[in-house]
């Protein structure tokens, strides 16, 4: 049920507002003047506002240019009693979705808002969509072990050379990733990532390799496999310290030779991929354990890089946490809130077990259960342990 806020300093105009859209499904709030009515416009997020022009204390015009400054996604109505041409232009100027003379024709208005209304949330989905299908996140940090893995990259992704990304759970390893391929000369070519982990042995041939029909028993039809998807591109393992022995056999070979060969096949297919490979274990106490095949560890981990837990770059937290507040926000259609510098201060000093995953649930948290300002105290209530 979208929320509608009217200022307007006439009350019989107010009520007469209120009654009609409450009738019409709104929820209504109002105000006496400009005020009181941004007061309400920075405590909650309304799905439109109507808004009167002459006013005292603060005119309608003098709200619009602040409510703009706040968010700019809510679209304002100005009505007024006192309207000619020049007022309604100004007010369009200055960011008014439209201008209706009072008394207002009442199926004009109620086509308006809806049409408004419409657009507002056009314009939400837009926003989210359109950083749904960027091509890479950015990476926030300004720490110096993200500045060093940055510089890394800028070094090695122009090459073909195989890199082996490791670090904890949730510190951003396919983020690290993907940057490679974006700024490799691959990067118009195709990324295909492969959780070793969620796939069962008995299978991850099959989704590496592809396999022909009738191979086994499941395989009532051909299938291209991970290597094929990405030729020309990037294949990123992910979890690579899980994959099967004989998985990694296959993945030596297709990387020595340039082939493979699918499930239930004769024939080698030549694959023009680049590797890069991840993992939270130690490959190399894996290799001791005889779970990991040594030749494939230094066939992998041509450039090494390590990827910090998010405790050893408590510095880059704000900016996280900034770039967190922004996209949650524009997600979920509401202003960005502000959060205080006593609630980034017991943020930092966190243990964030989950890493960079952790503080973004965190915040989308502080987004749902906050008011218009994250404090501290939200912070106790909602994050530290009881």
């Amino acid at each position: 049920m979208p929320d509608i806020l009217i200022i307007d300093d006439e009350k019989a105009i107010r009520k007469t507002l209120t009654e009609i859209l409450s009738f019409e499904g709104y929820k209504i709030d109002e105000a006496a003047d400009g005020e009181e009515g941004l007061k309400k416009f920075r405590e909650k997020t309304y799905d439109l506002v109507l808004c009167d022009i002459k006013m005292p204390k603060m005119d309608g015009i003098e709200f619009l240019q602040k409510a703009g400054e706040l968010n700019t996604d809510v679209p304002v109505i100005m009505i007024s009693g006192h309207g000619n041409i020049e007022t309604a232009v100004e007010a369009v100027k200055k960011g008014a979705y439209d201008y209706i003379s009072k008394p207002p024709d009442l199926n004009r208005l109620l086509i308006t808002i809806r049409n408004a209304i419409d657009k507002s949330s056009l314009v939400t989905e837009t926003k989210v969509l359109k950083r749904k299908v960027s091509r890479v996140q950015e990476m926030i940090g300004e720490s110096e072990p993200i500045k060093r893995i940055k510089e890394t990259i800028e070094k090695v992704a122009p090459t073909d050379a195989r890199i082996l990304i490791t670090g904890d759970n949730g510190v951003g390893k396919e983020l690290v990733a993907r940057w490679v391929h974006e700024k490799s000369n691959r990067a118009s070519g195709p990324i295909v990532e492969v959780n070793c982990a969620a796939i069962p042995g008995e299978l991850i041939e099959s989704e590496l390799f592809g396999h022909e029909k009738g191979s086994f028993t499941s395989a009532i039809k051909q299938r291209i496999g991970k290597f094929e998807q990405a030729n020309g591109g990037t294949l990123f393992l992910d979890e690579i310290g899980d994959m099967s022995s004989s998985a990694q056999a296959k993945v030596l070979r297709a990387l020595q030779e340039g082939k493979i060969t699918r499930v239930g096949a004769d024939k080698d297919i030549n694959v023009d991929v680049r590797v890069i490979a991840a993992t939270n274990k130690d490959l190399l106490a894996e290799v001791e354990a005889k779970l990991f095949r040594l030749d494939l560890y230094h066939r992998l981990s041509v450039i090494l890089i390590h990827v910090p837990s998010l405790n050893q770059r408590r510095d880059d937290i704000p900016l996280l946490i900034d770039k967190f507040l922004n996209d949650i926000c524009s997600d979920y259609g509401i202003a960005v809130k502000a959060i205080d510098a006593d609630a980034i201060g017991l943020l930092k000093e966190y243990n964030w077990t989950g890493n960079i995953r952790e503080l973004r649930n965190v915040v989308e948290r502080l987004v749902i259960l906050s008011g218009k300002n994250i404090t501290a105290e939200d912070i106790r209530n909602y994050v530290m342990p009881k």
